[in-house]
């Protein structure tokens, strides 16, 4: 009895956040990465490595950046003009949503005689039916006003984050193969415990999360790395 009475449900309210450290930070780990690797092969010293990769960091942070804080704008600009047009519709033609509220209750196994009670509830708060046709009907929630903004801040951040791990081997290291070797190594154990990390808030296994993470990580980096060398 007591166990029932002290449950709590724990629920992930984070997913936009870890959505876009994810974003910013599995890019900042692979891009800058791939062009230090694809250019200790054409030159001698670390120093026009470190040059270029702080100039990718700046550059690919900012795009990024504002690559989350458009799309967080569309999904605030979606949200609007959707709400508008139920809002209208339930002004207009509240016979054909008051059909579709009957419709999505019936997906849940209500009789007729409870949905027409839900209806007739409905039809007396025309804000909380249009809420509800928003949820159910649509699938959409109300974005946070300052998500846009947020978005792009965490997704430059991790971005930069991200950014400086493959390029650390280069400050210490003033041989551009010996840098690369560490820099390979380094970026494997990053993509791991960054995977890690990632499946503790996300309620996923961390240990399948982590693998997953580094080898897919691993992979992206790989290629990134064949083109730069292509390229270079």
């Amino acid at each position: 009895m007591d166990q029932h009475l002290n449950h709590v449900e724990e629920h992930f309210l984070g997913s936009d956040f870890i959505r876009d450290v994810v974003i910013g930070m599995s890019d900042g780990l692979t891009v800058p990465f791939a062009l230090a690797a694809g250019l200790s092969g054409a030159v001698d010293t670390t120093t026009l490595i470190l040059t270029a990769g702080g100039a990718e960091i700046a550059a690919g942070s900012i795009a990024m950046g504002l690559g989350g804080y458009l799309a967080g704008k569309t999904d605030t600009e979606h949200y609007e003009s959707e709400l508008a047009r139920e809002q209208r519709e339930v002004r207009e033609v509240p016979e054909r949503e008051e059909k579709e509220v009957s419709e999505i209750f019936r997906e849940y196994g209500l009789e007729e005689d409870q949905i027409k009670s839900i209806t007739e509830t409905m039809k007396k708060n025309p804000e909380k039916w249009v809420d509800f046709m928003m949820k159910f009907e649509l699938g959409l929630e109300k974005p946070e006003p300052t998500r846009a903004r947020k978005s792009a801040i965490t997704i430059a951040i991790s971005y930069i984050l991200g950014g400086i791990i493959p390029l650390f081997p280069y400050f210490i290291f003033h041989k551009p193969s010996t840098a690369l070797m560490v820099s390979v190594i380094v970026t494997l154990i990053a993509l791991l415990i960054f995977g890690y990390i990632k499946g503790r808030f996300t309620g996923t296994s961390p240990m399948k999360s982590a693998f997953q993470t580094m080898i897919t990580g691993g992979i992206a980096a790989a290629v990134a790395f064949g083109l730069a060398r292509i390229l270079t």
